[in-house]
């Protein structure tokens, strides 16, 4: 057996695994966005039921959260999805990213909506509540497939 063939038999190979401490930030910071805009569509159909500004001035309040949280396990995502060599992404781990970029870009909209006055909002901002929650939940089952 020539020299370089038993060189190259004898190099160890190197498996690249995902950080632990990565995994456990993003597994745990990932679910808390969907719990604000959640709860900003809940507060949205309260408002359009009762017009008390509390409510819709509070569903701002956690859009404006959750956008802001969702920023690193987006980031997180984006590297394990796009740049990541130690995990193979699939085509519905890729197609999850894009679905959740989606219902984030409805969350940035239903921002801008919620910054009108009072009652402007009720049919924009129910319905851009809804398609978020949609978005992340459809998000969600496809990164579990």
């Amino acid at each position: 057996m020539p020299v370089a063939q038993a060189a190259f038999r004898m190099s160890p190979e190197i498996h690249q695994h995902p950080s632990t401490a990565v995994t456990v930030v993003f597994d745990l910071l990932n679910p808390i966005p969907f719990g604000f805009f959640v709860g900003a569509l809940i507060f949205d159909v309260v408002y359009a039921m009762n017009a008390d500004v509390m409510w819709f001035k509070s569903a701002a309040w956690l859009i404006s959260i959750g956008l802001f949280v969702a920023v690193v396990p987006r980031l997180i995502n984006l590297f394990r999805v796009w740049f990541s060599g130690a995990r193979p992404s699939t085509t519905h781990s890729k197609t999850a990213f894009f679905v959740y970029l989606a219902g984030i870009a409805a969350a940035i909209f239903n921002a801008f909506v919620h910054g009108r006055d009072a009652y402007a909002i009720v049919p924009e901002g129910v319905w851009l509540s809804i398609l978020t929650v949609a978005l992340l939940i459809v998000s969600s089952v496809l990164m579990t497939l």
